[in-house]
């Protein structure tokens, strides 16, 4: 059985001076809308910051980050000089259940990069978990996955989640104590995968897409 709905959102982190680009590309060449734009989030950070625009599709969303570079230099300049302009830095995926996927997940051997967050982020209220890269390396550096669940009308379940204010730090923050800390460590210990797994036979799919 699935844990994932959908792809959520993407997050893609671009160059010095690239982001204004990038969203006429993203608005007026593939249709999005622009429905949320900080172009600081940490204004009173004399060290580092980044610019987020969101983009809307109706189904999925997509994120632009850049980064702000003061006395340090932005972990998003640092992932763009590893990965190139207009890199995915994550895709986050909508999950029915977050709490009981982050258990599943944790049984299997992942590990997130911190606690669950409770916020809004541009595209709606979300409890949301980011984990680490899924390579060893700076926190900086490294492509990772988000898994998120959104509350919605589809199940009685689902209207019955309630989401509190914004609670613990936010990812950005737990970027910085993890370069800080140098926990390069990646998300995924595959030693908890059994040595005898085979890839299992493909089946059809119920209905045609």
């Amino acid at each position: 059985m699935s844990h994932l709905k959908r792809v959520d959102h993407i997050t893609y982190a671009c160059a010095e001076g690239t982001i204004e680009r990038w969203a006429w590309f993203h608005i007026e060449v593939e249709g999005g809308r622009l429905i949320n734009r900080i172009d600081d989030v940490r204004p009173d950070d004399p060290d580092d910051s980044m610019k987020i625009w969101c983009i809307d599709y109706g189904e999925f969303g997509v994120a632009l980050i850049e980064g702000i570079d003061r006395a340090k230099q932005s972990q998003v300049t640092a992932f763009v000089e590893r990965h190139g302009d207009h890199a995915v830095q994550h895709v986050a995926f909508d999950t029915y259940d977050l709490d009981a996927f982050i258990d599943h997940m944790r049984s299997l051997g992942g590990s997130p990069r911190g606690e669950v967050l409770v916020r809004n982020d541009g595209f709606g209220t979300l409890k949301q978990m980011f984990a680490r890269g899924y390579t060893e390396g700076p926190a900086d550096e490294t492509a990772f996955p988000e898994y998120v669940q959104r509350p919605s009308a589809d199940t009685a379940d689902d209207v019955n989640i309630t989401f509190a204010e914004e609670t613990g730090k936010g990812f950005y923050d737990q970027v910085a104590d993890a370069v800080e800390s140098g926990d390069d460590a990646p998300f995924f210990d595959f030693a908890r995968m059994p040595a005898d797994w085979q890839v299992p036979e493909p089946s059809p799919l119920e209905g045609a897409r």
